[in-house]
Order: structure tokens, then sequence, then C-alpha cells
């Protein structure tokens, strides 16, 4: 096309149009895909940073831009694993069967697992200019048993069953955080391109009050329309749009030399901002911001693995724990029946008095309500342990199924634990709450700056180029009419891409807000969200440095608890062996041998209970220090696929 204006607008809009095309070239590079590790400014570790496998469906075909997508509906068929451990009516667990169950089959893990699709759904809106809405950062616990906790009251987890949750990103609305300004800023347009178009016809019928400018006493038209166009914005700052307007027109007008007349009409705009909303920082902050959140929503998905598996830890233990208790009361309740039998016959040969019996009666009633008691938490245990691996207890068989440990717990003394400072610095590599605070810092920084850039005026530069064509036969009702234009549609729009009736401009449109009170209190206002999540990360850091001495704290005390009731039970299994000895010698009495007894078995118990701690103490230890997942080999990426990739041995 050959464009014979002034000098400067040639260059004007030539130069307009070269940075159109150059602005949708470095946009095309920025929305690809990036790994998270690649993204300027971000702290987080590499480990917390590598992506997750779940992404919502693409396709390229585009006609598929214009019908839903369905997301299957949930599978709850428990996995084969189960059946695999199932002997003689019973299921057998290991802690790691435990574990590995879970990462297949908790529905804590299945609700969760929808957080990563969901926080891709924002990539996708914020590559075409569109908000981001937020991901969840909350870790579900609707798994009865096992609470996860760590220093302190506010702890996830303390008791069974709820959900902590909040949006839009790493603390949310929560700790006392302020989170309004995150992606504040210049508003930004859709870089989806957009198609319009317009086609109808018209007949107009207008009574006129005389005849001078028509020649008729009624005007008649039929009118035909078709417009087309074309818009699109780009993350520079830059936006484009293309208008082709075609008319055709007839009358009955003899004033009129042409009918029907065809129109033919074009214009190419270009709009650059200069100043607020200029650049890839502002008009790219939506997917930026989408993009960490996607990090975070992965960082979040590994903390939800870590307290799943720390909640199965200890409910495997507590499980031990009933299951070896009902053990130690049935044992004392063989015994003391035993005894009762024995008393009962000695006195049938008045060896000893009728008290000593009523004694040893009275010992087997406490003894079979100890043993109820075991046995009825046991079951519960096992409920707990069954709802906590399993999609679905619909099989009355598998509800109903007792679940056998194969894990014990060790009453040796314990290994002395890293020095704390090693530990600490663990915790502060690895746990996903800082993690998620560094990512969130990153996306307040990218508003703090789309904050300043909006303080600045509107200043934009913007041309326009077209081009107008007229054909049509002339009038048969106007006499002494000429014309030299073309007489069909063809010659019309040839005309109006010739440059014969060329229409360009050129300027700047400014804007400037007094006072400008608006965008300076967000500006400010963003400073200080993100100085104050400053703030609220350092109290993370001191509150996970806590949380590993108090973790550290009750390993150690927990070690010697279960060293000095392991004495006492040691203590007591002799005491029991010398008095049934007595016994048998006739040296002692059935009741002193069933106190004895007694004493044995609140010693075990006692020992289980300290047992049980500890192992829970070094559950702590783990979550505390953010090594849960490393010391039980376990790989995000088969929580994410909900399947193991490994077998256990």
């Amino acid at each position: 096309m050959r464009f014979q204006g002034p000098a400067f607008l040639q260059r004007g809009i030539a130069i307009m149009c070269v940075y159109g095309m150059l602005a949708s070239s470095l946009w095309a590079q920025d929305a690809a895909p990036s790994s998270p590790s690649q993204t300027k400014g971000s702290t987080t570790s590499p480990q917390s940073a590598s992506p997750l496998r779940f992404e919502m469906p693409k396709s390229h075909n585009p006609i598929k831009a214009y019908s839903p997508d369905s997301v299957p509906e949930p599978e709850l068929a428990n996995s084969t694993r189960i059946a695999q451990l199932i002997r003689d009516g019973k299921l057998y667990l290991s802690l790691k069967d435990a574990i590995d169950l879970a990462l297949e089959n908790n529905l804590d893990l299945a609700i969760a697992r929808y957080n990563l699709p969901i926080a891709d759904t924002d990539i996708l809106r914020t590559q075409a200019g569109g908000f981001f809405r937020g991901v969840n950062t909350g870790v579900v616990q609707g798994t009865p048993g096992g609470g996860v906790g760590g220093f302190g009251t506010g702890a996830p987890g303390a008791g069974a069953g709820g959900t902590s949750s909040g949006a839009g990103g790493a603390g949310a609305g929560a700790s006392g955080l302020v989170q309004s300004t995150l992606g504040t800023g210049t508003a930004v347009s859709s870089y989806d391109p957009a198609i319009t178009a317009s086609v109808g016809a018209e007949h107009q019928t207008t009574p006129l009050a005389n005849l001078q400018i028509y020649g008729v006493p009624s005007l008649q038209l039929n009118i035909g329309q078709a417009t087309f166009g074309y818009v699109q914005a780009f993350p520079t700052g830059t936006s484009i749009s293309f208008q082709f307007n075609n008319n055709r027109q007839s009358t009955n007008s003899p004033f009129l030399f042409l009918s029907p007349a065809t129109s033919s009409m074009f214009r190419f705009s270009i709009q650059q901002e200069l100043l607020a909303g200029f650049g890839f920082g502002p008009n790219l902050r939506y997917l930026r911001i989408a993009r960490n959140n996607k990090k975070i929503s992965d960082i979040a998905f590994k903390d939800q693995v870590i307290a799943t598996v720390t909640q199965i830890e200890n409910i495997y233990w507590d499980l031990v724990s009933a299951y070896e208790q009902t053990q130690v009361n049935e044992q004392a309740t063989s015994f003391a029946r035993q005894t009762l039998e024995n008393a009962r016959k000695q006195l049938q040969l008045e060896s000893i008095p009728e008290m000593d019996v009523m004694r040893a009666e009275a010992e087997v009633s406490k003894r079979d309500q100890d043993l109820t008691v075991a046995r009825t938490s046991l079951q519960l245990q096992e409920t707990l342990m069954k709802n906590a691996v399993t999609k679905n207890l619909s099989d009355p068989v598998l509800e109903a199924m007792p679940v056998i440990p194969t894990d014990r717990m060790q009453s040796e003394q314990t290994q002395t634990t890293s020095p704390i400072q090693d530990l600490i610095a663990q915790a502060l590599l690895h746990r996903p709450e800082l993690a998620e605070s560094d990512v969130d810092l990153v996306n307040r920084q990218i508003s703090r700056k789309a904050a300043r850039n909006a303080l600045l005026p509107s200043l934009s530069l913007v041309g326009f180029y077209g081009g107008s064509g007229l054909a049509g036969p002339l009038n048969p009702l106007c006499q002494n009419c000429t014309s030299n234009v073309p007489v069909d549609f063809a010659g019309a729009l040839g005309n109006t891409f010739n440059n014969s009736s060329p229409d360009y401009f050129i300027g700047l449109n400014l804007n400037i807000p007094i006072r400008n009170r608006v965008a300076k209190a967000d500006q400010y206002r963003s400073e200080l969200e993100y100085r104050q999540a400053e703030l609220r990360r350092e109290q993370l850091k001191k509150q996970v440095r806590i949380e590993v001495r108090n973790a550290q704290y009750a390993l150690e005390q927990t070690g010697a608890r279960v060293e000095a009731a392991r004495k006492a039970r040691d203590l007591a299994q002799r005491t029991f062996e010398i008095t049934r000895k007595e016994q048998e010698l006739g040296a002692g009495s059935s009741y002193q041998t069933l106190t004895a007894q007694r004493d044995l078995s609140l010693a075990e118990l006692d020992l289980l209970s300290a047992m049980t701690i500890h192992e829970k103490a070094k559950v702590e230890l783990d979550r505390a220090t953010g090594t849960t997942l490393e010391h039980n080999g376990i790989q995000v990426q088969d929580a994410v696929n909900g399947t193991i990739s490994t077998v256990s041995p």
C-alpha cells in the first residue's frame, strides 16, 4: 500500500505498526511456560519449586475454545493394594503400607489434589489478561484421628476433622496479614484477539415536509450494511484495532445521482501507553502472580502430603498401642481367671480363706472391664485407620475386618538426634510455610511495582490510517446526472485500499488526575502490606525455630520416659516372678500374686503409652524439620498421581 501523506505521519504510523508487531513477538515469548526456578526474584528452594504434573486439559483445536470441558467424576473405588494386604479375613498393615494406601486413597489428599489444576486455570485466564482468582493454601484435615500438631494452640490439625484454608496466595487474610492490593495497578486489557461482525438490512420510510431536499414527499431507503472488526491488546501497553465497513443504499429520491450506491471504508488504529500502563511489568503482573500462585499451590500440596502422612503415622502408632494394650489386658485377664479357678479349688480343700476367693473374683471383674475398654478402643483405632487409608467403606466385610499392625514400637534407648542448630537449618530449608512466604513476597513485590506505575499520568500515543471508496450506477430518476465512479462494489473496494481517499491521524492523549488520591493510597498501602509480609516471614522463621526446639525437647523427654517405664516394667516383672514362685512354694497368697501381676500389667501399659508418645515425638520432629517425606521415602509426584511408583519391600 502506497502512502502519500506527510513524512512525519508516515514515520510515526510506521514506527507504531512495527512496535505492535514487536510487542506481539515478545508477548509470545513471555507467555511461554517456564519452570518455577526461572522466575526472577523467587527465593523458593529447588525441592519446593519443581512443577507438579497435574494440569487442566489443553487442545490445539480452535473450535475447542467454544465448547465446555468436563471434569470426570471422582474415582471412589479403593486401590487394589488393599486386597493384596488381606489374609485370612484380616488386614495386615505395616507403617509403609498404611502410608502408601493413604497416598492412593485418602480423601484429604484427593480433595487437595484438585487445587493443582485450579491453579492452572488462573494461568490460562491471566495469559489472556484476566485477573487471577487465587489459590487455596490451607491443609485439608477431614480425616478423624491422629491430629497434626506443632508448637502452640494454633497448629493445624490440633483436633480431628475440619479444614483450614486461605485463598489468593500464601496467608491470605490470615495471621494478621492484609493482601487487598495484590495485583493492583492500571487496568489490563484482553490479550485474546476479538473479531466482531454486524450484517443487516433495513428499509426506512421518512415523510418529508418539503420537496427541496430529496424531491419526493416520502423518502424511502433500502440499506444493507456489513461491518467487520478486529481488536487486540499486547502486554507492552499496545492496542490495535481494524474496522471494515460496507454499505449499500438505494432510494426513490431523484436528487441522489447513484442508486444503488455502494460504499466501503476501513481504518487501522493503534494506541501505545507511554507512562501509566507502559511495558511488561504492569501488564503481565496478573500472569506472573498466577504462575507464582501455581508454585504456592504446589508447595501447599506438599504441605498437605506432609500433614496427611504425619496424621497416618500418628494413627498407626495409636493402632499399635491399642493392639498391644489389648494383648496385655488379655494376658492379665487370663491370669486372673486362672488364679480364681485355683483359688476355688484351694477353698474346697480348705487351704485358703473364702476372702481370697472373693478378692480373686473382684480382680477378674476389674480385668474384664479393662479388657472390654481395650478391645473397644482397638476397634475404634481400626476404624480410624481403615477410614484414613480408603476412599470408601461401603463394603461391610472391609468395614468389620480386623486390622493387624505388623510394625512394633521399640523400647530400647533412642539414638541421639542431630545438633539443634542443624535441625533448625534443615527446617528453615524445607518447611513449606517458609517457601510459600517467599513466593508470596515475590507476588507482593510485583504488585508494589505495578502500584508505583499506576501513580503516573496516562499518556497515550495514538494514530490511525484509513481509506474509503464509492461506487454505483447512475440513478435512473436523476436527470442530467454524470459520474466517474465505478459502478460495482469491486470498484468501491479497490478505491478503498488504493490510497485515493486517505484518512490518517497521529497524536497524543493526556490524562492527569488532580491530587491522584486513589492511586496514591493504593501505592502506599501496597508498601505497607509488603513490609507487613516481611515481618510475618520473620515471625514464621522464629516459630519454626521454636517448633523444632520444642519437638527435640519432647523427643528427649519421651525418650527418658520410655527408659524409666522400661526399668519399672523390668522391676515389676521380677517382682511378679518372685511372688509367683513364693505362692507355688506355699509361702505367698494368690492375692499377693494377683497384685504383683496387676502391677506388671500397669507397668507394661505405662511402657506402651511412653513408647507411643515417643514414636509420635519422632513424627513431630520430622514434621517440624520438614523431613517427613524424605524419611519415609515419599515422592510428591506419587501423591499427585494417586499411585505409588515403587513397590514396598
